[in-house]
Formats: C-alpha cells, structure tokens, sequence
C-alpha cells in the first residue's frame, strides 16, 4: 500500500474512531442501560420489565398520545403549507424572491428557547393573539392558550409549524429548481390548467422529497422537547407533555431513574423505524 493511500485510510480511520466513541459507543450502552433498574448509580439487570412496564405506564401513555396528535395533525399541514409555499416562490414572474425566501426560512434559524418564549406570551391570556382577536371582534373573551388541554395542543403546532414551514420548503424549492420548464409548457400546450400541472407534474416529481420531508419531520415531532418545556411545561396537567420531556423528567425531575428513561428513549427509537418503514411502503420505493 503506497503512502498516499495509507494516509487516506488514516484520515478514515480518525472520523471512525471519532463517530465510534461519541455516536455507537453512546448507543449501545443506552441499549444495555434500557435492560436495568434502579435509583441513580445503583442499577441492576431486570431483563424486558422496563419495556413491560411501558404498557402500564399511564404518563407514558398519555405522552405518546400527545406526541402522535402533533404528529397526525402538524407534519402534514406543514408539508401541504411548505409546498404549496415553495410553488409559489419558484414563479419566475415574482418580484422579491429573495426576500421572500429568506423572510420564511429564517424562523428555523432562530433560538428554540428565545422563539419558544416569544410564543408563550403572544399566546398567553392577555398576549397579542387575544388581543387582536379581541379588537377584531372574534372573541368574547380571552382563550387560555396555554391552560386549556386543547388549546395548549393547538398552540405548540402553532409554534413549531412556524418554525419548520420554512426548513421543508427549502427541499421542495430547490427540487422544483431541478424539474425541467420544458414539461409544464407541454402540459400548458396540452391544455392543462395549473392545478392539474400541480397535482400531475409537480407532486409526482416531488415524491422522493416529499418522502424524505415526511420521515425527517416525523423524526423530528417525535423528538419534540424545547416548545413543549418553555410554552405550556407539559401541562395542563400532562396534556401537552411529549415522550422527550418525559425522558428528561424521568432523569432530572423525578427521582433519576436511567434505565426506564433509556427504555423511553428506545420506545422512540422503535416507533420511528416502524413509521418510516410504513412512508416507504406507503410512497412505494424499495
């Protein structure tokens, strides 16, 4: 082996040791933690009682309940909004495209803690929001958007919609970049009207993004931590807590018990396998 290739393997030697030691190595000792019990260091191999307990544990419960309603209700609305946005701004006869862009994406940017904070006093009782609905006379009375159980809910896909709208869109501007101007002046040739170019060019082409969007956000609602813990801390009561903030409850808040909150953080990790190998075969790509 000649050196220069001797030192290539030594520069690919460097980042396997590198994301062995602080990507792997974490993991599989997170697995094994998952199969012990305990309060604090003193922990003890329990075998799958962790993951039976998953089953009998109402906080849990009600956590991915919470998690999945985000999930059923926000990834999709996000999706349809970060297309339709994306469209809009590839129109070569809009003016301060730029602008535009940069105006959506830059709340992705932003400090989850500082956004999170904004958004809990515009949403609270007597925030922004409330007030101008107040003014605009489609209120009666102020909407406890963080008390409520439902309007909690509503508030963090608010917020976090907001946020990732314009991450997604991103992936779709630059993938309708990449489609060719020469099929939709075929189509407009054909008669086709701009909601058919839409739904018979536009989406078919976007399918491996959309795809993509859909398992990265999904990941990403499954992981949900910083709006849930500085908007509404969970509650009302746990109507709003999601799997992650229980993770962190179950290590920091509650007395620490590692190995449960390592069962926790597999059961996410399971879930998201399943519902990506769902969206593959759902989208029909191997």
């Amino acid at each position: 082996m000649n050196k220069g290739r001797l030192t290539g393997w030594w520069f690919i030697a460097i980042a396997v040791i590198m994301i062995a030691a602080f990507y792997f190595y974490p993991m599989i000792q997170a697995l094994l933690l998952s199969f012990k019990t305990g309060k604090g260091a003193n922990l003890h191999f329990t075998g799958l009682d962790n993951y039976k307990r998953l089953f009998s544990d109402k906080t849990f419960l009600t956590a991915v309940k919470n998690t999945f309603i985000y999930l059923i209700i926000q990834v999709p609305v996000m999706i349809v909004l970060a297309m339709f946005i994306s469209v809009l701004l590839n129109d070569s006869k809009l003016k301060f495209k730029g602008f535009f862009r940069t105006a959506i994406f830059l709340p992705c940017v932003t400090s989850l803690v500082a956004y999170s904070i904004v958004f809990k006093y515009l949403f609270g009782a007597d925030g922004l929001v409330n007030m101008l609905l107040t003014k605009l006379h489609l209120i009666s009375a102020p909407i406890q958007w963080i008390t409520d159980p439902f309007w909690a809910k509503v508030t963090i896909i608010i917020a976090i919609t907001w946020r990732w709208t314009g991450y997604n869109m991103i992936f779709y501007l630059s993938a309708l970049q990449n489609i060719d101007n020469s099929i939709y002046e075929a189509a407009r040739i054909d008669g086709a009207s701009a909601v058919r170019q839409f739904f018979s060019i536009t989406v078919p082409l976007l399918k491996p993004i959309i795809l993509f969007t859909s398992i990265t956000s999904t990941i990403g609602t499954l992981q949900l931590f910083d709006e849930i813990v500085n908007i509404t801390k969970g509650g009302p009561g746990n109507a709003t807590m999601s799997i992650s903030q229980y993770i962190y409850n179950l290590s920091f808040k509650y007395s620490p018990d590692f190995g449960y909150a390592a069962t926790v953080s597999y059961s996410i990790v399971i879930m998201i396998v399943i519902l990506s190998i769902v969206q593959f075969k759902a989208a029909g790509d191997k």
